[in-house]
């Protein structure tokens, strides 16, 4: 049972938690009962007793300080650098840039999105990609997409894809994502960020560039992430696909967010921590956040994936023209991801060139020479022998939505039927 209480108090533009507890979440292993008294607790307390929310602890708040430390010291430098390449694209569209962030380990899946694009004849310019190894570096230049490598605060990232969600790589990478916007916001751009696990239907431009939008007057626009579990209130923002306009506040707020670090390596992921700030910028500056609500249908993600099947009966049939992309989250590893996106035929990269590095792609008279780091030798060399003619369709599970019947396979999820009835 909940109810609301309203106390006299100094002014307080938040909502506090009280709950009948023994002690403190974080020490207590006891259930709520009406013997206890009530007790302010965190967002994230539980009927258990337990907390699904902890501060930092003094390891990682160290460990993110000598990461901080390198990374404020070469900023003007890495800034320069990064300006050169960012500048150009931005020029070409109304002072945007399209950022995606990506290691060896899930490169395939940045391959498939380019090829997607490809196909479907959507222009690439406005991509710019921040390579954390040289091994990417190459197969996203390959492509012909933009591309950036800082040796300096990249060197030591990850080149193995995360296994699971919040697994050990997965939260490095997290840092990665919350560098790149920080720098392009620095640069005074507006910017789109997109994980590499999702495909274009449509240029999503379109949608943040229309003056006509009813909805284009706000600082900063999130994908609905559709978990609304209370430690992702009040917006359940999906830290995978967002648009942001440059101004003092949105600048503020991701300067803000490079400071939050340790709690980003707490948890090994940035959106707990992203979303607490938004709240709270909210709040003290007047940020004005849109969450796109899991609702409708111009962004859908692992949401609709897995919750919306009438939507995705129309979209594997075509009746529904609304969606941009399509964001393949709520998916535990790249594997699956690689095998939902062969289901629904949007998997466009040639077997040869998933876990492959250039070198073992093309033979040694193909190779291109070696650029200087922080400049882009971006050309097409890879479009031909990676990018599909046709999109690939297999079947691997029968209860996930597929654009053919998967009837005949096993299901991902023990004991559940065909999604095709």
């Amino acid at each position: 049972n909940q109810c609301i209480a309203i106390m006299g108090q100094y002014e307080s533009y938040h909502v506090q938690k009280f709950m009948r507890l023994n002690g403190d979440p974080s020490k207590s292993n006891k259930p709520v009962s009406k013997e206890y008294p009530f007790r302010l607790v965190n967002r994230g307390a539980k009927n258990n007793g337990g907390s699904a929310i902890y501060p930092p602890q003094q390891q990682s708040t160290k460990a993110y300080w000598k990461i901080l430390q390198t990374y404020i010291s070469s900023l003007d430098e890495v800034l320069a650098n990064l300006k050169k390449l960012a500048q150009p694209v931005a020029d070409s569209h109304k002072n945007t840039v399209i950022v995606m962030t990506v290691n060896h380990g899930q490169s395939e899946l940045l391959m498939n999105f380019a090829c997607a694009a490809r196909y479907r004849k959507l222009d690439l310019s406005s991509v710019l990609v921040f390579a954390t190894d040289l091994e990417t570096k190459a197969l996203s230049e390959g492509l012909g997409l933009v591309t950036f490598y800082d040796e300096i605060n990249f060197g030591d990232m990850p080149k193995e894809a995360a296994r699971a969600y919040l697994d050990r790589n997965f939260g490095a990478m997290m840092m990665a994502k919350v560098f790149c916007v920080q720098m392009l916001s620095m640069l005074g751009y507006d910017v789109l960020f997109q994980d590499v696990d999702l495909v274009w239907f449509k240029n999503p431009l379109e949608y943040f560039h229309d003056e006509n939008n009813p909805l284009y007057n706000f600082d900063i626009y999130f994908q609905d992430d559709g978990n609304h579990a209370v430690y992702y209130a009040p917006y359940s923002a999906n830290t995978g696909f967002y648009y942001v306009r440059s101004n003092p506040r949105t600048e503020h707020f991701f300067n803000s967010f490079l400071l939050a670090g340790d709690m980003i390596l707490e948890s090994k992921s940035h959106q707990n921590a992203l979303i607490a700030l938004l709240n709270e910028h909210a709040s003290v500056y007047g940020l004005k956040v849109k969450i796109l609500s899991r609702d409708t249908d111009e962004f859908p993600g692992g949401f609709h994936y897995h919750r919306r099947k009438p939507f995705m009966n129309q979209l594997i049939k075509g009746q529904n023209d609304s969606p941009y992309i399509f964001h393949m989250s709520w998916t535990k590893n790249k594997l699956n991801k690689i095998k939902y996106f062969q289901q629904m035929e949007e998997w466009y990269l040639a077997e040869q060139c998933i876990s492959n590095t250039v070198d073992k792609i093309l033979p040694a008279d193909k190779l291109p020479a070696k650029n200087a780091v922080g400049a882009s030798g971006k050309s097409e060399i890879l479009v031909e022998p990676c990018c599909l003619a046709e999109p690939k369709f297999e079947c691997h599970y029968r209860d996930k939505p597929s654009k053919h019947p998967c009837k005949d396979s096993p299901p991902i999820d023990n004991g559940r039927p065909s999604w095709w009835k």
